[in-house]
């Protein structure tokens, strides 16, 4: 393997799920079946590193200071979801007609990994909600173990703040029957049970 298609597998690696012999098969079908494809991949992902930032309010990326959500005069300023990342936001967006305003922390909290309160950046986050404006702050974190220690900081967080912190519930899919259902699942599912 040449210098140059070295590197360029290499590069490769770094996407999510690609390991050596996937980002070889990748690099050889660029190089043999769509060259012009990579050249449009090479412009986007150049394009995107140089104008794609972070919105200053919730942290999502956007090419403008404050994004098209934050901007937005038909958002609930009063209601604020958490989420680990902006994938989570266009989830939540796809999914539901959610008319609240968002923050992004790029990730969970994890002392081993070395992600602390100050790598989510939880000082804009508080500093957010001592404005008064947040009445209501979505946790919507995933359930692992980092999940549930980033929840209840960002609980304690909202309670300091006299904000009202509610967490998304867990429970059973639509359509699914309880005997297929793991027990974890389905402890939490009665555990956040409501009113009906």
């Amino acid at each position: 393997m040449t210098p140059v298609l070295k590197d360029l597998v290499k590069a490769l690696q770094c996407l999510p799920g690609i390991g050596p012999k996937s980002a070889q098969r990748a690099a050889f079908h660029l190089l043999e079946r769509n060259r012009d494809g990579a050249r449009r991949l090479a412009r986007a992902l150049e394009d995107a590193m140089t104008r794609i930032g972070r919105c200053e309010a919730c942290r999502t990326f956007s090419e403008t200071p404050h994004c098209r959500i934050c901007d937005s005069p038909d958002r609930d300023a009063s209601m604020l979801c958490v989420v680990e990342t902006p994938l989570d936001v266009a989830a939540i967006e796809q999914a539901l007609d959610f008319k609240g305003q968002y923050f992004v922390l790029m990730g969970r909290l994890s002392p081993i990994d070395g992600v602390s309160p100050e790598t989510l950046k939880l000082d804009v986050l508080e500093r957010r909600l001592a404005q008064g404006l947040v009445k209501e702050l979505i946790v919507a974190t995933g359930t692992t173990m980092e999940g549930e220690a980033t929840a209840y900081y960002l609980k304690q967080m909202a309670l300091h703040a006299n904000v009202t912190p509610t967490r998304i519930a867990y429970g059973i899919p639509v359509g699914g029957d309880l005997e297929f259902v793991d027990s974890t699942t389905l402890s939490h599912a009665i555990q956040s049970r409501r009113t009906y």
